[in-house]
């Protein structure tokens, strides 16, 4: 669509790290304090049927920036590199004339790291370059060490906070001096509520007594699904005790707390430089957290805990405000909708679909289709699609699932195997692997695993240097007594 009017906007788009909708005020949870988020929401529009591309961090940043799915840019895992031949929303928005910014997180792998940002003050936390793998264990290692006490990620993170301060104070000064009257272009990437589960006493302590267990449990037996079963052996988590559950999910809690606090601070600068009025402002998370539900962690799987996503858009004085939209959404929805906010050009390939009719009550027809991949080299191979009321889940190789999320919200029923679904089983598997081949992934992953391996190891032998690297001091992370 063509932009709502001949100014351009500022914008300023932020993205967290593994938030879980449905710990979010504006999105239900009576116990979480997300003042800043819920408010934001009021002012614009909020999307409660928002997708990931994928359920792990940087094949869902990598579609995300590109607007296409994770096997179209061949980017499954967090160690797989983005080539720098695929333009991104930044090339887009840089070409239309902005000069976009990112501070923070963004967790693209590879020397190439701006991928058409034009300046990146704040860098990642982590390596640049590609590592290992995951870590068997990892995730009962994150159960047994949560608790209050400072994770390196929100030092991170209020670092972040403070540039993005700073670079909108500057921003205004010179804006208020007449030396620029272009609009300003900010990405913030946070960490936060990403693992390890650790958070500032203070902050822990608000939550530690007000949490519950979570409301569905699955117990570890033959009745659960085998990706689920092989995810929660493989994550050592066959079994947590309620008192680790509370701890973390306490933690958990608390990080949201803290990363609404810390948006809070950005959008409070934009106000007092009067910058409010004339920005866009995008919020939306990578991936969500099962905390627990389903007595599984962390994502990487297809529960809406871990793939569906906060998603917030609010333009004053163009889009309406208290908009609550129940239509399902993608990812690269968002990229979509921001170039075309902002007057630039679509991505080529791109299946981004702009929100800004649809926030705007000016478009009645809406495919309600969102696709997501997890792909791992432990041997799984998947893809969900939400259509409609319907959720599919195909595991090659395996049985699927289907779940109606209409009648069954939780997905306690799968009706992969009623006989009544069995036309639209076929249908949806048809669907799945129109443009999708099982085969070819799991091929290409073997070839980009030996690639990435062997760029892991000319990292650690050269110690090729890292320029978007935030300097992380020892001593940062600890775990108080409990």
């Amino acid at each position: 669509m063509s932009l709502p009017h001949p100014h351009r906007p500022n914008l300023l788009y932020i993205h967290s790290d593994q938030h879980n909708p449905y710990v979010t005020g504006c999105y239900g949870d009576p116990v979480v304090q997300t003042p800043n988020l819920d408010a934001l929401a009021r002012r614009g529009a909020i999307f409660t049927n928002a997708y990931c591309p994928s359920p792990v961090c940087v094949p869902s940043r990598m579609a995300m920036l590109t607007g296409k799915y994770p096997h179209e840019i061949e980017v499954w895992t967090n160690h797989h590199i983005l080539g720098s031949d695929h333009p991104t929303i930044a090339h887009a928005m840089g070409a239309a004339g902005y000069r976009p910014v990112l501070m923070g997180r963004m967790h693209a792998v590879g020397v190439e790291q701006l991928h058409g940002y034009a300046e990146r003050p704040i860098g990642d936390h982590g390596s640049n370059h590609p590592g290992d793998g995951a870590v068997p264990q990892e995730t009962r290692v994150s159960l047994e060490s949560s608790g209050a006490g400072q994770s390196g990620y929100q030092v991170h993170d209020e670092d972040v906070t403070a540039a993005s301060i700073d670079f909108l104070n500057r921003f205004a000064v010179r804006r208020r001096a007449g030396l620029t009257g272009d609009p300003f272009c900010l990405s913030v990437g946070f960490m936060l509520p990403h693992a390890p589960y650790v958070a500032r006493r203070a902050d822990f302590d608000r939550y530690r007594d007000r949490v519950t267990l979570p409301r569905v449990r699955t117990p570890f037996d033959d009745r659960l699904h085998p990706f689920e079963a092989w995810w929660r052996s493989w994550g050592g988590i066959e079994t947590v005790t309620d008192q680790a559950i509370l701890r973390t999910r306490a933690a958990y809690w608390a990080l949201i707390d803290r990363m609404d606090a810390l948006i809070g601070d950005i959008l409070e600068a934009l106000h007092r430089n009067g910058l409010d009025d004339d920005t866009l402002i995008v919020y939306h998370s990578d991936h969500g957290d099962m905390a627990g539900e389903h007595d599984l962690w962390m994502k990487r799987c297809h529960y809406e805990a871990s793939a569906r996503i906060p998603a917030i858009v609010s333009w004053p004085g163009v889009l309406p405000e208290g908009v609550r939209c129940h239509r399902v959404i993608s990812a690269l929805d968002l990229n979509a909708t921001m170039l075309a906010a902002l007057g630039a050009d679509p991505l080529p390939g791109s299946h981004g679909r702009s929100l800004l009719d649809l926030i705007a009550g000016r478009q009645s027809a809406w495919d309600d289709v969102a696709w997501c991949e997890y792909c791992v080299y432990e041997g799984w191979t998947t893809r969900m699609v939400r259509r409609g009321d319907w959720k599919f889940v195909y595991y090659h190789g395996h049985r699927p699932q289907l779940f109606n999320l209409r009648e069954d919200p939780d997905e306690l029923a799968d009706r992969s195997r009623d006989p009544a679904c069995a036309a639209l089983v076929k249908d949806l598997t048809a669907a799945v692997l129109a443009d999708w081949d099982p085969d070819a992934v799991e091929r290409t992953m073997a070839e980009r695993r030996r690639a990435t391996d062997l760029i892991a190891r000319w990292s650690r032998k050269t110690g090729a240097p890292e320029r978007f690297v935030w300097p992380a001091a020892a001593g940062m992370d600890y775990l108080e007594p409990r």
